[in-house]
């Protein structure tokens, strides 16, 4: 599969337009925010596999036409595991992302066949596609970043939106679609927990 990858420094273009729904991603030096550091966000419109990548500048944060498309909430935006990538996004871009999907969120409801849920094993079972994590812990905070890391980056966004339309079909089809919007509503306290170093299960015993 071919995709075209669209680099830019520190914001997005003035005026772009990627639609109504945009597969989201992120990539960062570490998991700690505060310690590590947000470095790439990465966008994918549904009609095209041309991949967006802000590279973010570290100093500022300032990225106000990447930041009005987070908030838009008349466009979809959809993660892999938002948790993490909204946690960092409002950690260092100081906003809460608005109208977000979890593809994560939606297996774990949905595929009670598997207990496999991370992004890899969904694009095997949806996409039929084997692709490589290798670059994964790379050097996301390096000032040029190679083919290799731009093409692990824009992967990870690319097969975003046929993953989430497969995963609805089948939370329509097992009646948990209302189940899984309700909690999507969590997410964000899910987040600021995790901000205020709460990681555990608030609700276990």
């Amino acid at each position: 599969m071919s995709t075209d990858i669209k680099l830019h420094k520190e914001d997005l273009p003035e005026n772009l337009s990627l639609g109504p729904i945009v597969a989201c991603d992120s990539e960062f030096t570490g998991l700690t925010p505060g310690k590590d550091k947000l470095c790439l966000i990465q966008l994918c419109s549904s009609n095209s596999k041309q991949v967006h990548i802000i590279q973010l500048n570290r100093q500022t944060y300032k990225a106000p036409n990447l930041i009005k498309l987070l908030l838009d909430t008349n466009k979809k935006k959809i993660f892999h595991y938002a948790r993490k990538d909204l946690e960092m996004i409002k950690y260092y871009l100081k906003i809460n992302v608005e109208n977000v999907e979890c593809s994560k969120l939606q297996s774990r409801i949905a595929r009670g066949y598997s207990d496999q849920h991370s992004y890899k094993a969904l694009v095997k079972e949806f996409i039929g596609v084997d692709i490589s994590k290798q670059k994964q812990s790379s050097d996301w905070g390096k000032k040029n970043l190679d083919p290799e890391q731009l093409k692990y980056s824009a992967t990870d966004v690319v097969h975003l939106h046929r993953i989430h339309e497969e995963l609805n079909k089948i939370l329509v089809r097992e009646n948990r679609i209302e189940l899984y919007k309700e909690a999507l509503k969590y997410l964000k306290i899910r987040v600021d927990l995790d901000l205020a170093l709460i990681p555990q299960d608030v609700w276990s015993h």
